[in-house]
């Protein structure tokens, strides 16, 4: 039965209508609010962000893609919590159905659960560390902790590792949007399955109809590894003539912790489900230890609208590649025939990691299709041969003055493989040294005790005093490995770097060295492609910018994780002055009397690597 409202209920309808616009208008007038009615009053407001205007964040206050999320963001005054206890589980039966002898897990799972909030909102996390042997530290990749450096969960640098049988909580607000992941800072320990994604909803430069959340790509090693790293460090096992440590080939890569066994029966593949005529977001996070990719999905293309944590103008592309620690988001039109399709992840030839599963991939399945394997194959992308594409266009604007900078031996930093012939062991330093942190000494207990200038030299910490200014870096490679390169706590813009070498393991390659004459004039300043994860080039050089304007002690380092346990890292110790005044220094307290009780009087192990 259809109801009429009496013409006294449509009155009183639309006297509350004008009421609410008259509370609107005057909360509107209130300069400025607090930020408790801030919060309120964005609390209560319905979101603009729909399939049709991704652009729209909310309306008032006004945030959606154009916003400079560096210099604004959200106070939603809601708190996301979640708790992660780790264990160490001997002889784990993984995703694809085969026995890990060593798994390091959250909540039992990997990858971890899904840490999942809105811009603007509060992240708490409690890390419970229910392993026996190991500390532990958790690193939120990508998020840059503004003034919560104390939060960054590198362990020896902004914290005290977390000792067995204790936890703690990191608290932060998500000021950046978009796909980011955690793992463990503590070693390689990370790559026993110390991991998960992160997302953080907010607006997006195209428009797309579902959200089918994180597809985390990891490869996958059955031996511990710790195990593995010190066949890595090896010397007398060489890789390619000329060049020692031998990188193990993975065992597997899976999708979102899934794939089937490639050596034999067992496991499953992971499967995304399409909606025809809709247009899909999917998040792709690259989680491995040693792996770059280049994905494919047959018959379909990706428009890329973030890298990393960047929103970026619309691009479409056909086959994407991504480097260690490097998100993108992608929309993915289904606009073909129901049915089922590949979705590849091929590795380039060369140094870029090495699997025994040849063809790694998972499918895409149309709602309707069959429960059958595609049949149409596809075909192999193009090899970047590691090198990430730089032709993306930031939504919100940066422009670097690159006509100031000059390499100088203070602006270099140099790699290059080390043989410690004495001890049998290969280092990566950076400038000639390789980094080894002091897990009982983080860094910043070095700046609240006011002693930053006893800190060791291994420690290979790089001052940066000045606030709010560019500062330009030339890396410069003197291998046959490219490196993807991470920086904590900022976007870093890349400027420039050199071309991609076709067969980097060629005898007879050497070092293709940065000449300001005609390598100066083509840097980019104006708006280049920004992102926190980069592709060094084998044999080359890349240069980089980012401002100061995040103080604190801030890593820098190879994404390959054997390097990073073998020393390519510096830091970065920003306005050095500000620190005490806007990071909570006090955070380090409890967590270092714990670490300090356990490492190395009740340690079954000590350090013997970066530490990182």
């Amino acid at each position: 039965m259809m109801m009429v409202s009496s013409p006294s209920s449509a009155m009183f309808s639309s006297l509350v209508l004008l009421w609410g616009l008259l509370l609107s208008t005057a909360a509107a007038l209130v300069t400025p609010q607090s930020p408790v009615q801030q919060r309120h009053e964005l609390a209560r407001r319905q979101t603009c962000n729909t399939a049709t205007n991704r652009q729209c964040w909310t309306t008032s206050p006004a945030f959606n893609i154009n916003t400079d999320y560096e210099a604004s963001w959200p106070s939603t005054g809601v708190t996301r919590t979640y708790t992660f206890t780790l264990t160490e589980v001997n002889n784990w039966v993984g995703g694809d159905g085969r026995v890990k002898v060593k798994a390091m897990l959250v909540n039992g799972q990997f990858p971890g659960p899904t840490i999942t909030a809105n811009w603007g909102d509060r992240i708490n996390v409690t890390i419970i560390n229910n392993m026996s042997s190991n500390g532990t530290s958790i690193h939120y990749h990508g998020l840059h902790q503004v003034n919560s450096n104390t939060m960054d969960g590198a362990g020896g640098i902004t914290e005290c590792p977390i000792a067995p049988t204790k936890s703690k909580t990191h608290s932060f607000i998500a000021t950046q949007y978009g796909t980011a992941w955690y793992h463990s800072h503590f070693s390689g320990q990370y790559g026993n399955g110390v991991l998960g994604p992160i997302v953080v909803n907010g607006p997006a430069s195209a428009n797309y109809d579902i959200d089918l959340g994180p597809l985390s790509v990891s490869d996958w090693y059955l031996a511990p590894i710790d195990q593995l790293a010190a066949r890595v460090n090896n010397p007398n096992n060489p890789f390619i003539p000329g060049f020692p440590g031998s990188p193990p080939n993975s065992d597997n890569v899976l999708f979102n912790g899934k794939n089937i066994n490639p050596a034999g029966s067992g496991g499953s593949y992971q499967k995304f489900v399409l909606t025809s005529g809709k247009k899909h977001l999917v998040r792709i996070i690259n989680t491995s230890v040693h792996h770059a990719f280049t994905f494919t999905l047959v018959g379909h293309s990706f428009q890329i609208v973030a890298t990393d944590l960047v929103p970026v103008q619309p691009t479409t592309v056909t086959s994407l590649f991504v480097g260690i620690g490097q998100r993108y988001d992608v929309i993915i039109n289904a606009n073909q025939a129901v049915g089922n399709y590949w979705f590849n992840a091929s590795l380039s030839a060369g140094p870029c990691g090495i699997s025994n599963n040849p063809r790694p991939a998972m499918i895409f399945q149309y709602s309707g299709a069959p429960n059958t394997n595609p049949t149409a194959p596809g075909s192999t992308p193009t090899d970047t041969h590691c090198q990430d594409a730089t032709n993306y266009t930031p939504v919100v604007t940066r422009t670097a003055p690159v006509a100031s900078f000059t390499a100088t031996p203070g602006s270099t930093l140099n790699t290059n493989i080390q043989i410690n012939n004495a001890i049998a062991r290969v280092f990566w330093p950076v400038n000639g040294s390789p980094m080894k942190v002091d897990w009982n000494n983080p860094t910043l207990e070095y700046v609240k005790n006011g002693n930053v200038g006893s800190m060791p030299s291994a420690e290979n910490v790089i001052q940066v005093p000045t606030a709010n200014v560019w500062t330009f870096w030339l890396i410069q490679n003197n291998s046959s490995i490219p490196h993807p390169v991470h920086l904590h706590g900022h976007d870093i813009l890349i400027l420039g770097g050199s071309p991609a070498l076709a067969n980097p393991i060629a005898p007879g390659n050497s070092l293709r060295a940065y000449n300001p004459s005609t390598d100066g004039p083509n840097l980019k300043g104006n708006n280049p492609t920004r992102r926190d994860t980069t592709m060094l080039p084998a044999w080359g050089w890349l240069v980089v910018a980012y401002k100061t304007n995040n103080p604190g002690a801030w890593l820098f380092h190879c994404h390959i994780a054997w390097h990073v346990s073998q020393g390519l890292s510096i830091q970065f110790l920003e306005q050095l002055s500000a620190i005490p005044t806007t990071v909570n220094l006090n955070d380090l307290t409890a967590n270092c009397n714990n670490w300090d009780a356990f490492y190395p009087a009740n340690a079954p192990f000590l350090q013997d690597d970066s530490g990182i």
